[in-house]
């Protein structure tokens, strides 16, 4: 196959994460946080009502009416906060947790409304006594609990940011150890020496993607990128081993345009494209195939990277660890909306799948 074109030196760097991270708000409208927001609120409801119950039957019928106003007071408090949550990161910390705070006791006062309505439209009696207090200070009880349950998400979503801080660290200090590894670093110097005579331009290029594989390494905040520029990394990554192993790797891309604008954690491809070049060609003398494959399917980007697979010993290490921190990143970023799967495939071939939503990145 072709070597891809290298892209010109002139590409702009990435953007500083600042302008791409949503922060813990922007995760209110990822499917797996709406399950989990749901189940957490029914569960501390249903909780609850331990307290109130007779029996299993009694506490049956309570929950069940519960439900009725609960669940589209839920509902309703985590679309204000995905439709309003662009506006409220401009907030300031203070006032984005009270804003918090006070649409949870506003969606769960509109909840007890809805409770004392259907009480009165269908005569529950004393069993609706679970959903509709009457008196106050019970009429404080929908929004104060509302005001504590949203607090208490907000808390837990903060918290699911403040993981991604390691998750993304071990990342790059694997990514760096990676470049700064003596072995790639010597070859990759040895290539660009060796050009520098017969091919000057050729060897600049050598030069500018290794300054740019560093700079990713040393400069990325492990925050979310766009798909197109992984792939542009690991172009420029694969270029620099294209001189060294010349035919022996033959790289064959199959990109998906509309695929590109996907969010993934940063240094999420390079690591994959590096262990299919040191288990999948360098072992073999015939070298290897690398296929790396880009589509939209249903409303998610895919991306597929397989490689041959040598007759030779393995290389030490294994995919293991890469495997495991890009899955680990990707439930960060992405939760159970992602998908993720690896393993050796028919024709005795080894193949990394990843699919992500496909939801163009906010640039502000």
């Amino acid at each position: 196959m072709p070597e891809p074109t290298r892209a010109p030196s002139s590409t702009p760097p990435l953007p500083p994460p600042a302008l791409l991270r949503g922060g813990p708000l922007a995760e209110v409208c990822q499917g797996g946080v709406v399950l989990r927001t749901l189940l957490f609120v029914h569960g501390v409801v249903a909780l609850g009502l331990l307290w109130r119950s007779a029996d299993l039957a009694d506490w049956s019928l309570r929950l069940s009416l519960a439900v009725l106003p609960v669940l589209p007071a839920t509902l309703l408090w985590l679309a204000g906060l995905c439709a309003g949550q662009p506006r409220m990161l401009g907030w300031s910390e203070p006032r984005r947790w009270f804003a918090l705070g006070a649409w949870g006791a506003l969606c769960a006062l509109g909840g007890g409304l809805i409770a004392r309505a259907l009480d009165a439209w269908l005569g529950w009696g004393a069993a609706a006594d679970t959903v509709a207090a009457a008196s106050f200070p019970g009429a404080l009880a929908w929004p104060a609990c509302g005001a504590a349950l949203a607090l208490a998400v907000g808390h837990w979503l903060a918290q699911r940011e403040r993981q991604r801080v390691p998750a993304a660290t071990q990342a790059r200090l694997a990514e760096l150890q990676s470049r700064i590894r003596p072995h790639f670093l010597f070859n990759a110097l040895n290539s660009a020496i060796a050009l520098v005579q017969v091919d000057p331009e050729r060897a600049e290029g050598v030069l500018e993607d290794l300054a740019e594989l560093f700079r990713a390494a040393l400069v990325s905040g492990g925050d979310q990128v766009s798909l197109g520029q992984e792939i542009e990394l690991a172009r420029r990554y694969l270029a620099i081993e294209q001189v060294r192993f010349g035919a022996r790797l033959r790289v064959q891309w199959v990109l998906e345009p509309a695929a590109e604008s996907a969010s993934v954690p940063s240094l999420l491809l390079q690591p994959l494209v590096e262990n299919a070049v040191r288990h999948g060609v360098e072992p073999s003398p015939d070298g290897g195939e690398l296929i790396i494959r880009t589509q939209v399917h249903r409303g998610q980007a895919l991306v597929s990277i397989t490689n041959t697979v040598s007759g030779g010993p393995a290389r030490e290490g294994g995919h293991g660890i890469a495997l495991r921190n890009v899955r680990e990143r990707l439930a960060l970023l992405h939760d159970v909306t992602m998908r993720f799967e690896a393993g050796l495939v028919e024709g005795g071939r080894y193949r990394v799948r990843i699919a992500v939503p496909l939801v163009a990145q906010r640039s502000g």
